[in-house]
C-alpha cells in the first residue's frame, strides 16, 4: 500500500519543527523528508539530518535537472524538496511528512493534489514575534521580513485541509500527533485542531 504525502506549512515561529520531531517519535509509519537549502546551518544543525546544505550553484544545478518536488526562494535563500527520496518512501508504504514554506506547499499541492495539507500557527501574531525574537538568530531586518511574510502566510489558511494552533499546552502536540496518525491510517476527514 502506498504511503500518504503530508505537507506541513505555516509561519516561522509556529513550532512546526518541534511538533514534527515529536510526531516522528510517536508515529513509526511516518518518514521525514529532509529539505535542501542554500542558507547556512544554524548552531546545532547537521547536514543531511536537518537540511542538505548546498551552495547556490549546486542548488541551481539540481533545479535545472528537475531533481526537486518543489523549490522556492524564501528570505533570500533557496529551499527545496528532493523528489527521489520522497517517492521511494511513498512506494515502500511509508507516509512522508514535508515541512515547507507556503510557496513550496502550493507547488506540491499542484503537482500532488492528493497531498494532505496541514497548517501550523502560533495562537497570535504577537506570539509568533515573541518566538522569533527568542531564537536570537535573526537580524532586526530579517525578523521584520519574517513577520511580514507570516502575515501573508496566515491569509492562506483556507488553502489547507487541517489547521493546528500550536499553543503552549501539550494539547496542541497531542492533537497534532493524533491528526497525523489518522492521516497515515488513511482517514479522509480533515479537521481543524
Amino acid at each position: 500500500m502506498r504511503g500518504r504525502l503530508v505537507v506541513v506549512s505555516g509561519p516561522s515561529g509556529a513550532g512546526k519543527s518541534t511538533l514534527i520531531k515529536e510526531a516522528l517519535a510517536e508515529v513509526p509509519e511516518l518518514a521525514y523528508s529532509v529539505s535542501a537549502t542554500t542558507r547556512p546551518p544554524r548552531e546545532g544543525e547537521v547536514d543531511g539530518r536537518d537540511y542538505f546544505f548546498l551552495s547556490r550553484g549546486e542548488f541551481e544545478r539540481r533545479i535545472s535537472e528537475g531533481s526537486f518536488l518543489e523549490w522556492a526562494e524564501y528570505s533570500g535563500n533557496l529551499y527545496g524538496t528532493p523528489e527521489h527520496p520522497v517517492e521511494e518512501s511513498l512506494e515502500s508504504g511509508h507516509s512522508v511528512i514535508l515541512e515547507i514554506e507556503l510557496q513550496g506547499a502550493r507547488k506540491v499541492h499542484e503537482k500532488r493534489p492528493d497531498a494532505v495539507m496541514v497548517f501550523v500557527r502560533a495562537p497570535s501574531i504577537e506570539e509568533t514575534q515573541r518566538r522569533l525574537e527568542g531564537r536570537a538568530t535573526e537580524t532586526p531586518e530579517a525578523l521584520e521580513q519574517r513577520m511580514t511574510t507570516a502575515l501573508t502566510e496566515l491569509r492562506a489558511l483556507e488553502e489547507f485541509d487541517v489547521e493546528v494552533v500550536n499553543g503552549d499546552r501539550g494539547v496542541s502536540r497531542e492533537k497534532f500527533i493524533e491528526t497525523l496518525r489518522e492521516i497515515v491510517r488513511g482517514g479522509s476527514d480533515a479537521e481543524r485542531a
